[in-house]
């Protein structure tokens, strides 16, 4: 059964920055694509970033357009952890974050491909 424990949340002025972790247990993240959706009040679930490992040490990254040029998603294969680097941050990008993973498909924007999700982080960014 895989966990995912995500954490780095936090209040942050407009134009601030931020970094997201996700530390994952139980699985083998060799195979499997993690990566971030998130939900603001009132609105949909979205896709935010997912990263895709080949196997070896070579990342594929994906991002949501909104926050295309802003953030960065990497992995560290040794820690199971996934990472978020939210730059020049916008009160739009407020919500909950949650970390995801699932094995790789090319629905990968779509939340129901993910089967497993970690508990969520609080982002507030203030304008």
């Amino acid at each position: 059964q895989v966990q995912l424990v995500d954490s780095g949340g936090g209040l942050v002025q407009a134009g601030g920055s931020l970094r997201l972790s996700c530390a994952a247990s139980g699985g083998s993240f060799s195979v499997y694509t993690m990566g971030w959706f998130r939900q603001a009040p009132g609105k949909e679930r979205e896709f935010v970033a997912a990263l895709r490992s080949s196997g070896s040490s070579i990342y594929y990254a994906y991002y949501a357009d909104s926050v295309k040029g802003r953030f960065a998603i990497s992995g560290d294969k040794a820690k199971s952890t996934v990472y978020l680097q939210m730059n020049s941050l916008k009160a739009e990008d407020t919500g909950v974050y949650y970390c995801v993973a699932a094995p790789w498909s090319s629905t990968y924007r779509d939340s129901g491909n993910y089967r497993y999700w970690g508990q969520g982080t609080q982002v507030t960014v203030s304008s």
